[in-house]
């Protein structure tokens, strides 16, 4: 038999209620749960989903754009096509 290891974890007490909930639908215990999970980030070398934290350059961009900032209009979506068209083809003539 392998060795155990425990982890002590705090959660939101909340939190800890509905996703056990969840895996109780699901037929599993949190514990089955938290193993699947180590597992998968073993597997995958990281973690198994997309996290999707955007960078702070990304940030900035969203912050402008919800203040109206830095905005380009193209006057129809064959006009941008177009626009990135020649500019990927000046790209790579360069």
């Amino acid at each position: 038999m392998a060795k155990i290891a425990n982890i002590n974890v705090k959660l939101e007490a909340g939190l800890k209620k509905e996703v056990d909930a969840i895996f109780k639908s699901l037929g599993i215990s949190t514990t089955d749960a938290v193993q699947l999970f180590f597992k998968k980030v073993r597997d995958f070398k990281g973690l198994p989903f997309n996290d999707d934290i955007p960078n702070e350059e990304t940030m900035q961009v969203m912050r402008d754009t919800d203040a109206g900032k830095n905005l380009t209009e193209w006057e129809s979506v064959d006009s941008y096509f177009n626009y990135i068209e020649d500019n990927v083809k000046a790209e790579n003539h360069s």
